[in-house]
């Protein structure tokens, strides 16, 4: 009997480098950046399968990759779309880069307004930067660009805010909430007054439905689903991390996500092929542990697939509250525990 090899994955998110200029309070991985020589490379990265759908290229902070530009051209043929995940503080590398790649996507981390966004990323004058690097981008014409936020306690009450700023100066907005994993280097982050945080997911999802935006209507879902992670909800949709997508870190290891507690690698990049990696008993070993997996994150990386690949189960969801809210009702949100406040 012929054993079958597993389809490729449809997304991959490269950590390029652990370095980093901030100082999260939700990620210590600037305390244990790695050294640039020790970092995958462009050969490393040119053994990636072609046919994608989406890279996300990520850190630590990717734009202290001197190299970046050669990355990009190394999986510019290998994919459909491109975004790069930034604090935006290089600015004249981000522009120099998107000169040469228009059409590539950037996500700025903006974590609120200027107090909150620089106490939390503990950079000074880290908004200020991030939204100039957003300005001159959109003055050259770029498209794909806009904010990524995480939402914590300290941060929530610029939630709507912020969305009403994206939208008024037509970028992007995505979000997050905060998680636990070897990747931050944290397993002590936690939302204290969940009632008050998810709140403000509340009132963004009825904004999310209200729009003409299809687009909108899904990340009504997706933060939907951040509600109900941080009411410790089981996940809406089973998570498929390390067969619809997977992570590639700084060091070669081809990782199913960035969410588990401790790294589970299903092979090193600079070792075998990906295609070995991916059909190798390693690989098998590691989606079990998948299947197995309590964690219940709810992350863009592991959400976004499935939701893709099981559009029916969120689009029945978006159309049921869609027309609740035209007629001016509240969606339904089914949370565990609401009103706990804890």
């Amino acid at each position: 009997m012929v054993n079958q090899k597993m389809p490729l994955p449809r997304e991959i998110c490269i950590i390029l480098t652990y370095r980093c200029n901030a100082k999260c309070n939700m990620c210590d991985v600037w305390h244990y950046p790695t050294k640039s020589s020790e970092e995958i490379t462009i050969n490393d990265i040119e053994k990636l399968p072609s046919g994608l759908r989406f890279i996300n290229i990520t850190g630590g902070e990717p734009f202290l990759r001197q190299d970046i530009a050669e990355i990009i051209e190394a999986i510019r043929p290998k994919t459909r779309r491109i975004v790069i995940s930034t604090n935006g503080f290089f600015t004249d590398r981000i522009v120099a880069l998107c000169q040469k790649h228009p059409d590539l996507g950037i996500r700025i981390s903006i974590e609120g307004f200027q107090k909150a966004n620089d106490t939390i990323r503990g950079i000074p004058e880290g908004f200020d930067r991030g939204l100039r690097t957003l300005f001159t981008l959109r003055k050259m014409g770029l498209k794909d660009i806009g904010f990524g936020m995480t939402v914590q306690d300290m941060n929530c009450k610029d939630l709507i805010p912020l969305y009403e700023l994206s939208n008024v100066l037509g970028y992007e907005f995505a979000t997050a909430t905060l998680h636990n994993s070897h990747y931050f280097y944290k397993l002590d982050n936690r939302i204290e007054n969940k009632d008050v945080v998810c709140k403000e997911f509340s009132r963004l999802i009825v904004e999310l439905l209200k729009s003409k935006s299809i687009k909108k209507w899904f990340r009504a879902y997706f933060n939907y689903g951040l509600m109900n992670y941080i009411y410790d909800g089981n996940r809406f949709l089973k998570c498929e991390m390390g067969s619809e997508s997977c992570f590639i870190d700084p060091s070669g290891d081809v990782l199913p996500c960035n969410g588990m507690n401790c790294k589970m690698p299903m092979g090193n990049i600079r070792e075998s092929s990906f295609e070995d990696i991916w059909n190798s008993k390693g690989a098998d070993i590691v989606r079990s542990a998948v299947d197995t997996c309590d964690k219940r994150c709810w992350m863009v990386g592991n959400a976004a697939p499935v939701i893709k690949k099981h559009i029916r189960i969120p689009m029945k969801w978006i159309v049921k509250n869609k027309l609740r809210v035209m007629m001016n009702k509240e969606p339904e949100l089914c949370l565990p525990d609401m009103g706990d406040g804890s």
